[in-house]
């Protein structure tokens, strides 16, 4: 099949995926895969913005590869691969660090929130990171990028630099035959509301691998006893279940919890209520518990397997590696053709 249109998304190899990476992601990116052709990167430059471990950052390079793959990503029919083997990746963010504007960074409220009050002790790499997000997307000339909320700011980043580069460079990129402009206006893909999951023990703070409760997420390496006990320990109220989604306003643990059924059902929230609004939070869970064991375990002994045999899970990142770096060989020629570099 020849898709018109292509999609670019990446997931950082810091730790270990949780429910919220699976939901809020990887379930999307498996479903986008009939409809685009898609290009699914494992961003380790984007990890070392802050320190890391190297033995621990190869082992969740593989892990994040693993878990693409058991999720139902086809790495033959698409493209999986690490950043940091297509160099492409960072010959382009540099010359977006001299396109984008620094105004444009300041704005940038996730590196406020990651860099805390001791901004002037953060690496250059968080700071300058959006502009490799965007390096990361316009490589491939994405049209399309699968986004969370929390990441429309960096899209409009990546937009803006598209923009800009298109004016800057118009006439040069006329002669070279993009009369449209050469970079997409790529555009977001929202996921719906159901798969913004929050922590298991707080329903106002979004379930993180950076939590220091290990209750706080459902990791995707938990086995079936661990879901259980991180459930029936999750944060509820003393209320019975709504019948009607109204009901949860005010409730953002019991929102959480009907959210994430409702995502790992594949149902409507009104669906999930009309079912079970009205009853115990024991009843729910011990429903949530039977479902999020059946639809995660499958996944966790796949992981598993794949995790146990890391050469192929390399050869994989090697292959996609390989082609990747043709389309971003592409771009990047003509890129600088477009700025004015001489190339052999």
């Amino acid at each position: 099949m020849a898709f018109k249109e292509r999609v670019f998304s990446g997931v950082q190899p810091t730790g270990n995926l949780h429910l919220g990476n699976y939901l809020g992601a990887i379930v999307n990116f498996v479903k986008l895969q009939a409809t685009y052709e898609c290009v699914y990167c494992v961003v380790d430059m984007h990890a070392i913005t802050v320190w890391q471990d190297p033995a621990e950052l190869k082992k969740s390079i593989r892990e994040v590869t693993a878990a693409f793959l058991a999720a139902g990503i086809d790495p033959k029919k698409h493209i999986v691969f690490n950043q940091s083997q297509v160099s492409e990746h960072a010959e382009l963010a540099w010359v977006f660090n001299c396109v984008a504007r620094l105004g444009w960074l300041n704005r940038m409220t996730q590196f406020k929130e990651k860099a805390g009050k001791d901004r002037e002790n953060a690496s250059v790499g968080l700071y300058a990171y959006p502009n490799l997000m965007a390096a990361d997307i316009l490589i491939y000339r994405a049209t399309h990028v699968p986004i969370g909320e929390d990441q429309r700011q960096h899209l409009e980043l990546t937009r803006d630099i598209a923009q800009k580069f298109n004016n800057d460079f118009k006439p040069q990129i006329d002669a070279a035959g993009f009369p449209d402009g050469f970079f997409p206006l790529a555009e977001g893909l929202m996921s719906g509301p159901a798969t913004r999951v929050m922590s298991l023990r707080d329903g106002s703070k979004k379930m993180s691998k950076s939590d220091p409760s290990d209750y706080s997420r459902i990791a995707l390496s938990d086995d079936a006893d661990a879901i259980a006990q991180k459930i029936k320990k999750a944060k509820t109220d003393p209320e019975p279940l709504p019948s009607e989604e109204k009901g949860l306003e005010g409730r953002p643990e019991a929102d959480n919890l009907v959210g994430i059924f409702a995502a790992l059902a594949g149902r409507s929230r009104a669906d999930v209520l009309g079912e079970y609004g009205g009853a115990q939070f024991s009843t729910f869970k011990a429903a949530l518990i039977d479902l999020a064991v059946a639809k995660l375990s499958p996944i966790t002994s796949e992981m598993n397997r794949l995790t146990a045999d890391p050469g192929h899970i390399d050869a994989v990142l090697a292959d996609g590696s390989a082609r990747a770096k043709v389309l971003a060989a592409e771009t990047m020629a003509h890129v600088k053709d477009i700025v004015g570099f001489v190339r052999g």
